[in-house]
């Protein structure tokens, strides 16, 4: 009997493996996504504009018929509005989930700062979330977004992005709690062709480790134009992420296509522990940075040197093994 229901489970997921998914996982609203697997459930977020919406399913092809939870609204005058690329990581020193997002007024984009809710038990889709307040960079509280959480050895740093004259550059803080951080430093500033077509672009960077190596892969270009691309930073190894020597930015885009225009990527774990990325394109051509972005997820793989290799966007055709 028990060799019976054994060869039945193991079919069981063989079929799941098989039927897989296909992108995009959500259309429309599917910009600037980000992902987390936790206690047996991948959990979507992604900009919604007006609110922070969670949305969460067992399976990669659940997230497409899942119902979002509306997690957040906001009335308040200095954050109301304008509500973009929420992400949620675990804090462990607070012992709770925070979701870090980009909010401003409602009348520009130009009051654009990064702010925090917190979660109040260890569950996601069952927590109650509250503002947790601003992130106020100390020596440079102006215009921020795409803030993301870094960890290295023991330490978290805010990496985000931020406008220096006509570069939009990436900045990094280490964090003194889930909230507060001390001075930035600028990493990254656009300087090849291909992070400066339609304007000179440096955002939604996103941590990927590996091996004991780090590297932040950001968005590079105007997401309105033809070049939205992925580039990346490595760290060098022991080095201090808060010394801009410390990091090196290779030459080439890591990520790009033809059509699609992929850009503002997350990483997560697959429940063995199998890295996959998640981003966002759109079928206009040029890109736009609306709401007509959808959501892809597709594995990373790795080169032989230790390093990522994305590939491109996969056909919206194709069928994806669910992750194990």
């Amino acid at each position: 009997m028990f060799k019976h229901l054994l060869a039945f489970f193991v079919f069981a997921l063989q079929a799941l493996l098989a039927v897989g998914y296909t992108n995009p996982v959500k259309e429309p609203n599917g910009s600037d996504p980000f992902m987390v697997y936790d206690k047996g459930y991948y959990y979507l977020t992604t900009t919604t504009w007006t609110n922070i919406q969670i949305t969460r399913a067992t399976t990669i092809a659940g997230l497409k018929t899942a119902t979002p939870k509306v997690i957040w609204t906001d009335s308040t005058a200095s954050r109301c509005c304008n509500v973009w690329a929420p992400e949620i990581h675990w804090q462990s020193n607070e012992n709770a989930w925070f979701i870090y997002y980009t909010a401003g007024t409602s009348d520009t984009l130009d009051n654009q700062r990064l702010h925090a809710l917190r979660g109040s038990s260890s569950d996601i889709w069952g927590s109650s979330w509250s503002f947790a307040g601003r992130i106020v960079i100390p020596n440079r509280d102006v215009w921020a977004i795409d803030g993301t959480i870094l960890t290295v050895n023991s330490n978290k740093y805010l990496v985000y992005s931020s406008w220096d004259g006509s570069n939009q550059c990436l900045w990094i803080s280490q964090m003194t709690s889930a909230t507060t951080v001390g001075n930035t430093v600028k990493i990254s500033t656009p300087t090849y062709s291909w992070e400066k077509i339609g304007a000179n672009v440096n955002e939604g960077p996103a941590a990927l480790q590996h091996n004991g190596r780090t590297w932040i892969v950001f968005s590079g270009s105007s997401c309105t134009g033809t070049g939205y691309v992925l580039g990346r930073l490595e760290l060098a190894s022991g080095a201090d992420p808060l010394n801009a020597s410390s990091w090196t930015k290779y030459g080439s885009p890591i990520f790009t296509s033809a059509n699609g225009w992929p850009g503002h990527n997350g990483f997560f774990s697959s429940p063995s522990g199998n890295s996959l990325i998640v981003f966002h394109a759109n079928h206009n051509t040029p890109g736009a940075c609306d709401g007509s972005r959808y959501t892809m997820v597709q594995p990373v793989n790795w080169n032989s040197d230790g390093t990522p290799n994305l590939g491109s966007p996969l056909p919206l055709s194709q069928n994806i093994a669910e992750p194990v």
